[in-house]
């Protein structure tokens, strides 16, 4: 039998269903519709209108959700941010964080749209009239229905930014990378640190370690408790 705060949640899922299809029924084919409940993160997505990216009932949070996660009951909604699909497609979002009652936050409502076409329309009015700017560089977001591929998707993008290979990192670019994952969320997901130490080829208790130790340093730099 549910308690009353689950009963809670899921009465204000369900009244939010409707409005998922009719957001993307407004917006047309250029928009998605998700709706998550971060009580399961590994399958977070309750409902879903649109195909923009690829969700699915019973799929994964993205990364964005793995932040929001992170953050927990002092999350904020995110508005009219624009990033990048892996596929190079532009998708103006926002994400609007759901709390019950006692203010605790328990999911998400994200609204995506396609403005590719919009962007490239505007790159080229503003060559015809001369104003030859370049473009921002925008991150890229990993949307997906499995939480591994995220996770795995988070890691190559840190490390990435680093000079190469984990062997090749020295202690504070280590630091760095897990202080870096921490803060997007993805220890935030069951079973996420020894994914990580499996992608690094690291052991499960050095991952750990590092991850306790970027905690420490992090708690440091911002004043924090231990």
């Amino acid at each position: 039998m549910s308690s009353e705060p689950d009963a809670e949640r899921d009465a204000i899922l369900a009244a939010l269903r409707p409005v998922v299809d009719g957001i993307a029924a407004t917006f047309g084919p250029v928009c998605d519709v998700v709706l998550h409940d971060y009580r399961n993160p590994e399958e977070s997505v309750v409902a879903v209108a649109g195909s923009l990216t690829g969700r699915a009932v019973g799929g994964a949070m993205s990364e964005i959700g793995m932040r929001v996660l992170a953050r927990g009951d002092e999350a904020r909604d995110e508005l009219n941010y624009v990033t990048r699909t892996r596929n190079g497609t532009l998708v103006k979002s926002s994400t609007m964080v759901l709390r019950d009652s006692t203010g605790a936050v328990f999911g998400a409502l994200c609204v995506n749209v396609d403005v590719t076409a919009v962007t490239q329309v505007h790159g080229l009015l503003g060559a015809l009239a001369g104003l030859g700017t370049a473009p921002a560089e925008l991150p890229t977001t990993t949307f997906g229905n499995d939480i591994d591929a995220v996770v795995d998707a988070l890691v190559d993008v840190h490390q990435s930014k680093q000079r190469g290979s984990w062997a090749e990192l020295d202690r504070g670019e280590r630091l760095e990378l897990f202080d870096g994952l921490d803060t997007r969320g993805v220890f935030a997901v069951r079973g996420a640190v020894e994914q990580v130490a499996a992608r690094l080829g690291i052991s499960r208790a050095s991952a750990y370690n590092y991850l306790s130790r970027a905690r420490a340093a992090h708690d440091t730099s911002t004043g924090g408790s231990a």
